[in-house]
């Protein structure tokens, strides 16, 4: 593989009249046949260790096999009901595919659908790879064929902060010393833990909150997905409630910039992440869950977000290791 990227390098430094150009053809550009050839060993991983999730005809994510009998991880806030989805390992299309678990905290859905040959991608322990390093994903398909898409981590690893912070989910009453319950914002912890008009909030994880500053302060120190107990007063009663916490900018939205107006599709949720790794192979959201490999195939970590037109997050092989442990193990699997 090493010496076909080398040939590949070569290609490019001489393709084409570039001093007239300034130009490279097309089959030698990032896309081109030229440099997808180059990775065809490394293809074969993507033909038979992710998947393409479709509603009717149209792709809406990818997937990564993490076992041989059907369990496949893939981005939760994309991939929505899966009452008309279909999903397509390799060559073979399944329908009536199962949620099983969902993480909040990475936004990863464990998908299972009837098999039992799948071809999971390899975790076992690899070293983390350098900024610089070639990485693989996939591109767009055809019906039957993965095709690759390259590029090279461009950061280091670290963690991404929910942008705008973390929050409850609440409107509170303005004007008010006591921190007064306006409304629960629709689809949050916040409304699914019962949280309504009126309750007042009194205490998080059992330490008394006692003004909004009190609250941010709390808030401050956890992460998007993490549960909290709330302490409410409600009608004289007191209650406890588990709420999960969620991104301010998932729940309230964000003001689009300049570069998101350049970038197309990237993920309704892209902050937030304990940690990520960060490369440059192009894409769009609906190109988020599949598997990233190295040059020699081995699986250094999973599609997670397109934050912009020039970076993409993955899940770390070390951190997804512990994910399928708890993930799959938790779903019952012998």
């Amino acid at each position: 593989m090493t010496a076909k990227i080398s040939t590949l390098c070569l290609l490019l430094a001489c393709a084409g009249p570039l001093a007239a150009s300034r130009s490279l053809e097309t089959t030698y550009r990032t896309a081109g046949s030229a440099v997808h050839a180059a990775f065809d060993e490394v293809r074969e991983h993507l033909q038979t260790s992710s998947a393409v999730f479709r509603r009717g005809r149209t792709e809406i994510i990818f997937g990564t096999v993490v076992s041989s009998d059907g369990f496949i991880l893939t981005k939760a806030s994309e991939l929505g009901e899966l009452s008309d989805v279909s999903v397509t390992v390799d060559r073979e299309r399944y329908d009536e595919p199962v949620l099983v678990a969902e993480d909040p905290t990475w936004d990863l859905a464990l998908v299972k659908i009837d098999a039992n040959d799948l071809v999971p991608v390899d975790l076992a322990a690899v070293e983390e790879p350098a900024r610089g390093s070639w990485v693989v994903a996939n591109g767009a398909t055809t019906r039957s064929k993965r095709r690759v898409q390259v590029g090279v981590v461009s950061a280091n690893t670290r963690e991404v902060f929910a942008q705008g912070g973390t929050v409850l989910g609440v409107q509170l009453k303005s004007g008010d010393d006591e921190l007064v319950v306006e409304s629960a914002t629709e689809g949050t912890g916040a409304e699914r833990a019962g949280l309504t008009s009126g309750d007042r909030i009194v205490s998080m994880d059992g330490k008394p909150i006692e003004s909004r500053e009190s609250l941010i302060e709390e808030l401050k120190e956890r992460r998007v997905g993490d549960t909290v107990m709330l302490g409410i007063e409600r009608e004289g009663a007191s209650l406890e409630l588990e709420v999960e916490l969620a991104g301010r900018a998932d729940v309230f939205g964000e003001e689009a910039t300049r570069n998101d107006a350049m970038s197309g599709e990237y993920s309704e949720r892209r902050t937030g992440f304990p940690r990520v790794m960060q490369h440059d192979v192009m894409g769009n959201r609906h190109f988020m869950g599949g598997p990233v490999f190295d040059l020699d195939g081995h699986c250094v970590g999973m599609n997670i977000a397109r934050f912009s037109r020039c970076e993409t997050y993955a899940i770390p092989a070390e951190d997804l290791r512990g994910i399928v442990d708890q993930m799959v193990g938790g779903s019952g699997k012998n």
